[in-house]
């Protein structure tokens, strides 16, 4: 044993002289050769730590694991240029004696919960480390011995604990039975993983990536109670550290009772330059796709590509909360510049509609674009009010917001949000609207289809949205879809030339037109008499044949719907309700998407009900 620590300690001294990094001369230290057993009941952490002792003392090596199990009663100090490599068959395991490090103490306590502000108390710990890994196709098992909650006297709640590393590789290695966390990495930057797995769904997290930068994660597997793969940014460290420069590819993940793949909750430092792609996710009982800035941070630039979920209550997250649980009195976060292409996610029951949610003012989420979004939720609700749900705005979780009164996207405090060649749809009936956006601007949405409701007043709905555009889009059976915007929204199709034809210029069947409530535009408006049938006849000119969006204005000064049929050309188009608007001066839109020819068109609306239909003041077309 002393032999090969002097021989491992000259190349150490002639690779110096050389100009050749150590590790290029890097010795292997068997456990056995220190005294390990690897008979699964002696306590071989005394051998394990004398191993790597010898690695490190060398200038690196690399700390071999033959087949066998290594029982650790006590904590492993792994130590800087050590790789841990573990041969197929060998297992470190947990024990019950309740021998490990004690969690040392921390100023920075009251800023995170227990187990992200303790990192002594775990199976295998370090701090400061450069150039460290596990590699191999063996085993590290809590073996059921690790604790979920806060730890007693002695015992661990994690595997793998990590702090202000630079240099860290997981390759190969199977981590089983967690604890609180199978693995804890906190400022540590510098990462690679390659086929890791991670087996933690009895117990809680699988890995938390807590203030790295430089990770790149390929082919893991990940199955895990709580959160699986997550990345966040505390204080336990007594600073805000930045976060970024990471990718995740060709990976699976679950989460029974959490999120699948998340930012945070811990949100103190800045998220930058994320890359996700070719991921599997087979259940969240949370978040497929989560992110939320909870604690002041800017996340931005993060890409999520070619991803499938199934079996998620809420597919996909972004939410702005005002917690401020970090030091240094953090402000409100923002998120921005997020993309998702090639997405397609299956929910689960009780589920959470997909949700962007940002705060007021300068905090609105921004800049969010969906390409080929398909989600199909499991619906089955009834129709709802569709005033903004409740919020606690302290609660990262789906539900720390209410039901959304849209079974697809439910937007709020967002804007320049797009979605192109996406679809949301139920799996059983539901009441509520496909979306609902409030408080929003710059909305798009083109190719964009939605199963029709059949008991919902509309398909998409617009309160106090600047400038939103419906084109190209169609419900599932390729009818128009049925836009309601408030009297405090506006459209804008940018792509359109949006010629507007005046309701009083078309041709009348059984109404006047009249001027008698202000905020018409044009000469006046169309007050169509009280009876099944009356209608309004607009001919309005394509320059080519297409699809594009045609917007309504009307008042209703009633609290009766006054529903109309619509027809393009003699076709059946769509059927809105015109619900009222609160009294006869206040107007509102609906809009709808008309397959026009070149040339010519007839849209005629009619009014359905004895009660005739509302106020036509202008069409729109673009």
């Amino acid at each position: 044993m002393r032999r090969l620590a002097r021989v491992a300690a000259v190349l150490a001294v002639v690779a110096a002289m050389l100009g050749v990094p150590a590790a290029a001369y890097a010795a292997t230290y068997n456990v056995r050769s220190y005294g390990a057993t690897g008979d699964g009941s002696t306590d071989d952490t005394p051998a394990i730590n004398a191993a790597i002792t010898a690695a490190n003392s060398a200038g690196g090596g690399t700390v071999q694991f033959p087949s066998g199990n290594y029982k650790s009663k006590h904590t492993i100090h792994l130590k800087s240029n050590v790789t841990l490599q573990l041969d197929a068959g060998s297992t470190i395991q947990g024990s019950s004696a309740d021998t490990y490090d004690a969690p040392e103490s921390n100023p920075n306590d009251s800023f995170q919960d227990y187990g992200h502000s303790h990192f002594h108390n775990a199976m295998i710990y370090g701090d400061r480390l450069t150039n460290v890994g596990i590699t191999g196709s063996g085993t590290i098992d809590g073996a059921g011995n690790l604790i979920t909650g806060n730890p007693g006297s002695g015992e661990a709640d994690k595997i793998l604990s990590l702090t202000r590393c630079d240099g860290l590789r997981l390759d190969g290695v199977t981590f089983r039975r967690g604890g609180h966390f199978a693995i804890l990495t906190n400022n540590c930057n510098n990462i690679t993983s390659d086929h890791l797995h991670i087996d933690t769904a009895g117990d809680r997290d699988g890995w938390n990536v807590i203030s790295a930068s430089n990770v790149t994660v390929t082919n893991a597997d990940i199955a895990a109670n709580d959160d699986a793969l997550v990345f966040k940014s505390d204080y336990a460290l007594g600073a805000k550290l930045p976060n970024g420069h990471v990718t995740v590819t060709d990976s699976h993940l679950s989460a029974q009772c959490c999120n699948a793949l998340m930012f945070g909750s811990e949100t103190c430092g800045d998220f930058t330059d994320y890359n996700f792609q070719r991921i599997t996710i087979t259940g969240a009982d949370k978040s497929g796709l989560g992110m939320v800035s909870m604690d002041g941070a800017n996340i931005s630039d993060v890409h999520y590509r070619d991803i499938t979920m199934t079996g998620v209550r809420s597919p996909i997250m972004q939410k702005i909360g005002t917690r401020k649980r970090c030091g240094n009195s953090p402000g409100v976060g923002h998120i921005s510049n997020i993309t998702y292409d090639n997405i397609t996610a299956t929910g689960a029951g009780p589920s959470f509609s997909p949700t962007i949610w940002g705060e007021s003012g300068g905090n609105r989420i921004s800049d969010v674009h969906f390409t080929n979004v398909h989600i199909t939720v499991p619906g089955g609700n009834g129709t709802m009010d569709t005033g903004v749900p409740s919020n606690d705005p302290n609660n990262y979780n789906p539900n720390s917001i209410g039901t959304r009164p849209a079974y697809g996207w439910y937007v709020h405090n967002a804007h320049d949000i797009t979605w192109t060649n996406s679809s949301v749809e139920f799996a059983s009936g539901d009441g509520r609207p496909a979306v609902i956006a409030n408080g929003a601007a710059n909305l798009t949405f083109d190719g964009f289809t939605a199963e029709r409701t059949a008991s919902g007043p509309y398909d998409m709905g617009f309160q106090a949205v600047s400038g939103y555009c419906v084109k190209n889009s169609q419900n599932t059976a390729g009818g128009a879809l049925r836009v309601n915007a408030d009297s405090a929204s506006s459209q804008n199709c940018s792509t359109s030339t949006g010629v507007d034809y005046q309701a009083e210029n078309c041709t009348v069947f059984h109404g006047t037109v009249d001027a008698d409530h202000s905020g018409f535009t044009g000469t006046g408006f169309v007050n169509g008499t009280n009876e099944v049938g009356a209608y309004v006849e607009c001919a309005v000119t394509a320059a080519a044949a297409g699809s594009v969006p045609v917007t309504v204005r009307y008042a209703n000064g009633t609290t009766t719907a006054r529903p109309m049929s619509i027809t393009v050309n003699g076709a059946a188009a769509t059927s809105p309700t015109f619900a009222g608007t609160g009294n006869w001066d206040t107007w509102a839109t609906t809009t709808f998407t008309a397959n026009l020819n070149a040339g010519t068109n007839l849209i005629r609306l009619t009014s359905t009900t004895a009660n005739g239909g509302p106020n036509l003041d202008r069409i729109t077309v673009g």
